[in-house]
């Protein structure tokens, strides 16, 4: 994982559900938030919201302030690759 190009925190989630050996319905029940909400993080289709951080500070996951950190530095350097994207093509 660069700073230009951090991978989806949802990467982290993968490994751990399978060190654990548990299905996203296990993960869900445990997070107490929906199958859908799981599946679409896992997916990579949402981010971490301040809920989903805390639910995993609460299982014991590292902090809720790591995964929003986690999720803050995927978002900005989607946000300066978009720009990026933009600019060049502009030229």
């Amino acid at each position: 994982m660069t700073a230009k190009n951090p991978t989806h925190p949802s990467v982290s989630l993968r490994v751990g559900l399978e060190e654990l050996g548990w299905s996203v319905d296990e993960f869900a029940d445990n997070l107490g938030v929906s199958r859908i909400t799981i599946a679409r993080l896992m997916g990579g289709q949402c981010g971490i919201t301040p809920k989903v951080a805390i639910a995993l500070e609460n299982i014991g996951w590292s902090d809720a302030e790591f995964w929003m950190r986690r999720q803050a530095k995927y978002d900005l350097a989607q946000a300066r690759r978009e720009m990026e994207a933009n600019t060049a093509a502009g030229d």
